[in-house]
Order: C-alpha cells, then sequence, then structure tokens
C-alpha cells in the first residue's frame, strides 16, 4: 500500500519545485515509511550545483528527509496533522556519505524514535539504490494552525 503524488500533497504544505516526495511506497503506521524523489537531470537546481558536474544540494536531502518525516508524523497523529499545522525543524544532525545525481532515484526510509502530539523525533536515511548517500536524526515541533 501506497500513496501517489495526489496523497502526499493533501499532506504536504510544500509545493514544487519544493516538494521533494513524489511516491511514498511502504506505510508502517506511526513507525516507517518509505519515500521516493526521481530527481529529473533537468531539476533547475542541478544547473547551479555544480555545472559541469552536478549533485543534489546536501540541504534539499536534508528536506527531502523532512518531508517524509513529516509524512510519517501524519500516520501517528492524522488528526493533528489534518488541521494543516505548521512544522518548524528544531535540530538535526546529518552525515553526508555520498553524492546525488541527475537522474538517480533517492530512497528515504524514515523511523519513528519519538512521537508526540506537537513534538517529534525521527530517524532517516536517504539511499540511491542499495548505497545509504546521507543520514540524518532531527528534532521537529508541531505549531497549531491559527486560522
Amino acid at each position: 500500500m501506497g500513496w501517489g503524488l495526489k496523497k502526499i500533497k493533501s499532506i504536504l504544505p510544500q509545493r514544487e519545485p519544493f516538494l521533494f516526495v513524489d511516491e511514498v511506497i511502504k506505510i508502517e503506521r506511526g513507525q516507517h515509511i518509505t519515500a521516493i524523489k526521481y530527481l529529473d537531470p533537468n531539476e533547475p537546481f542541478f544547473k547551479g550545483h555544480f555545472p559541469g558536474n552536478p549533485i543534489m544540494p546536501g540541504v534539499l536531502t536534508i528536506e527531502a528527509m523532512a518531508q517524509a518525516g513529516i509524512l510519517l508524523y501524519y500516520t501517528a497523529k492524522p488528526k493533528i496533522a489534518k488541521t494543516n499545522p505548521q512544522y518548524f525543524l528544531k535540530k538535526a544532525e546529518t552525515e553526508f556519505l555520498s553524492p546525488v545525481f541527475p537522474g538517480d532515484t533517492l530512497i528515504l526510509d524514515v523511523y519513528r524514535v519519538k512521537i508526540l502530539d506537537y513534538v517529534g523525533v525521527i530517524s532517516a536515511e536517504a539511499r540511491v539504490k542499495d548505497k545509504k548517500v546521507a543520514k540524518m536524526t532531527c528534532f521537529f515541533a508541531v505549531k497549531k494552525n491559527e486560522k
């Protein structure tokens, strides 16, 4: 069971060109999620990072893992997530292990460390095929939407 782009957009506040999850291929509600970002060689960031040797910026890999983390949070706290809260990355410990290139498929595995109503801690790994390219542990806050 997975989610397509329509479902993902109903959960994530980000939109193109800053949406970094294209598909969810595995869901263990509240515990683990596997998401995919297909890296089209025409992505605008590849043009300037770096000309002649394009790679995905590390900060965008962090953002992709964080967006997949929001999707995991949604599976754990759907009632809160459906109110369109604001998400704030509080702290991220990240390690980059290998570059990510145009045409790669970025696989994002996100695991629950601790999720409460308005705070979460997740562990994430990004990989291309079987090669781990980044890992992260992050703490995030969830703020009620005051609309």
